[in-house]
């Protein structure tokens, strides 16, 4: 066996030890009325090593990296990413001992930032996001490096038929409750990587579950699903970090999508506040896309009499977001106004009824 055979063999086993070492996440109960006969979920991702939903992801992609022949021991990882991603990547480069640059925004939130290089990654600037993915491309053609490229590998570099990703693990959560098999699971797409495995994994076990997508403004994902154009695109930034995208990704799969909502970005500050309020989980502003989105589907399903239940994501924590989606004054500067869409929700705890815009 050669020396590089045997490093990947080493560089897959330290992988499968951090994974076994990693209790499954938790699947927490938001409370609702009990005679509404509907139970909210909450995936709790922020309980992974890294603090995200993305701490699958990159551990995938290592492996699929790996696996394939593009890593090796003296390979530079290179990365496009708003954050989370490249944070959990940091953390598995440094466990392998690999060199690890990221591109990212400059408006990327500084705790981000600071998480990756604490975890020995470099950030490596650009104005607008769309020159992310070619500037990672050059980076990684300069030094001979391999580009992790989640936009484009997300969606098949996880398992969809099982081999504990997070929908196996989701179903498997929900066995022993009231409506094991939910009639909704709701997720924000930032690669399309989770919307895709949901939907495949659904279909895949013949699950009558359907899979809403929620997505934030300015990004293109909502456009290319409602207009099937797979060139659609915004170029503008989302101001939810970790969803939205100036353009369709090669990881968002719209065939295996039932519905998709907008959720203005107030709405979506407003929903992990209220979600603090109500439940002393502090989350980041993904988490606050899909809440709304959820509450907004089980109206739905009051308003037909429906019985049932819903999963959505926790995909962050909320201290990466202290001086952003917490910070009152930023929250001025960005001309947000919070107020509509918390009464908005508010009452439909109170009622069940969703309401106009």
């Amino acid at each position: 066996m050669s020396d590089r055979r045997a490093w990947v063999n080493d560089a897959i086993g330290l992988i499968e030890a951090d994974a076994n070492r990693s209790a499954d996440t938790h699947l927490h109960v938001f409370p609702l009325p009990a005679e509404w006969g509907i139970d909210l979920y909450l995936k709790d991702e922020s309980v992974h090593p890294t603090g995200s939903l993305k701490h699958r992801l990159a551990r995938s992609l290592m492996l699929f990296g790996l696996v394939n022949g593009h890593i090796g021991p003296d390979t530079v990882l290179v990365e496009a990413s708003s954050g989370s991603t490249a944070v959990s990547e940091a953390y598995f480069a440094r466990m392998l001992g690999l060199e690890f640059v990221t591109v990212v925004p400059r408006s990327t939130s500084p705790e981000k930032i600071e998480l990756i290089e604490f975890w020995g990654g470099r950030c490596h600037f650009v104005d607008a996001p769309p020159e992310m993915y070619s500037e990672a491309e050059r980076l990684a053609a300069e030094c001979g490096g391999h580009y992790l490229d989640q936009f484009t590998f997300a969606e098949r570099a996880t398992d969809w038929r099982g081999n504990n990703n997070i929908a196996e693990s989701v179903f498997a959560q929900l066995e022993r409750e009231r409506s094991p098999l939910p009639s909704w699971i709701v997720v924000g797409a930032g690669t399309g990587g989770t919307s895709a495995t949901f939907g495949r994994y659904v279909r895949y076990r013949r699950y009558p579950t359907r899979v809403a997508v929620v997505d934030p403004e300015n990004s293109a994902f909502f456009g290319g699903w409602e207009t099937g154009a797979p060139d659609y695109a915004t170029g503008m930034p989302s101001r939810i970090e970790g969803i939205g995208r100036p353009r369709i990704e090669p990881s968002f799969v719209p065939s295996v999508i039932d519905h998709m909502i907008r959720v203005p970005d107030a709405a979506s500050i407003a929903a992990i506040r209220l979600l603090r309020e109500r439940t002393r989980h502090w989350a980041g502003g993904s988490t606050g896309t899909n809440l709304y989105g959820a509450f907004g589907l089980i109206a739905e399903m009051r308003a037909r009499g429906e019985r049932g239940s819903v999963v959505t994501l926790i995909c962050d924590g909320g201290e990466r977001y202290a001086n952003t989606y917490y910070d009152d004054e930023w929250i001025r500067q960005q001309g947000f106004d919070l107020a509509p869409h918390h009464a908005r929700m508010e009452t439909f705890l109170d009622t069940g009824e969703w309401g106009d815009e």
